[in-house]
């Protein structure tokens, strides 16, 4: 209900839904607020109006009303806080799933592109040195010495994710702050320079259902950047696909990790 009342996109996350229930509440609490303090205001000209009050009245009111009104609206904005942001926020960002159960994923965020760097098979994120980075062939860095690095996979600007199992992403920045935003999916992070941060989410919808429930065929899920980075922040668009188990898994058997990939175009072998 709240989310086609704000004009939301459509929830296509397991705790969106959650998100979007305390935003609906929150506007109707200051939707009534507005209407309430605003009612007051037009009361209190009219019953305190000069013609009528020509003498000043030093004692002043005497009713408790607004004191009660206020005390109303403490108990909301309690309610709202610790019966829902407290327990979201902790959920949000204390209770992360478990790696093993995960699709677990870095991203790097840079003027003007989102990096994104898969583990391989082996589940281990090779080494990178920023020695290493080439923005043409290795914009991440990875060192071709850990063997770890071996079967990493590597994107730019292409999210590739399974629906239904929770996705932990790594988040960081190789120069200014950035902020990664999945609109449908509720997620939203600012990525700071030095600091790598965590954020999950469960997409619950893939791109062909969200496509049939448009009926746009050339719909995509946006990565945006929602902080203001320079002069290219514009361009700095990325792109989600959500695909089935089994599509996910022939997604990756089609991708050639970056330095195996590096090594072919190498003439000198």
């Amino acid at each position: 209900m709240f989310t086609d009342w704000l004009g939301l996109p459509e929830v296509a996350s397991a705790h969106g839904d959650q998100l979007d229930v305390m935003l609906g509440w929150i506007h109707v609490m200051m939707l009534a607020l507005f209407l309430g303090w605003g009612t007051f205001f037009l009361f209190a000209l009219v019953r305190f109006r000069k013609s009528r009050n020509p003498v000043a009245d030093y004692e002043g009111v005497k009713s408790h009303t607004s004191t009660w009104l206020e005390g109303v609206v403490v108990v909301l904005e309690a309610v709202f806080l610790i019966g829902f942001s407290i327990p979201l926020w902790a959920q949000r960002v204390n209770a992360f799933p478990p790696e093993a159960e995960s699709t677990v994923v870095r991203i790097v965020g840079e003027q003007f592109a989102w990096n994104i760097h898969y583990p391989g098979k082996d589940g281990v994120f090779g080494r990178s040195d920023v020695k290493l980075v080439d923005a043409a062939t290795n914009p991440l860095g990875l060192d071709a010495s850990d063997p770890a690095a071996a079967d990493d996979l590597t994107t730019i600007n292409q999210l590739h994710l399974p629906v239904d199992k929770p996705v932990l992403i790594h988040l960081s920045t190789k120069d200014v702050i950035h902020s990664f935003a999945l609109q449908e999916m509720r997620v939203k992070q600012d990525a700071m320079p030095g600091i790598e941060i965590p954020v999950w989410f469960e997409p619950t919808v893939t791109t062909e259902e969200m496509r049939e429930r448009k009926g746009k065929s050339d719909f995509n899920y946006e990565i945006a950047c929602a902080q203001l980075c320079g002069l290219g922040h514009y361009r700095m668009i990325g792109f989600m696909t959500i695909h089935t188990p089994e599509g996910f898994e022939a997604w990756l058997a089609e991708q050639v990790p970056l330095l195996e990939a590096s090594d072919a175009d190498d003439p000198w072998g």
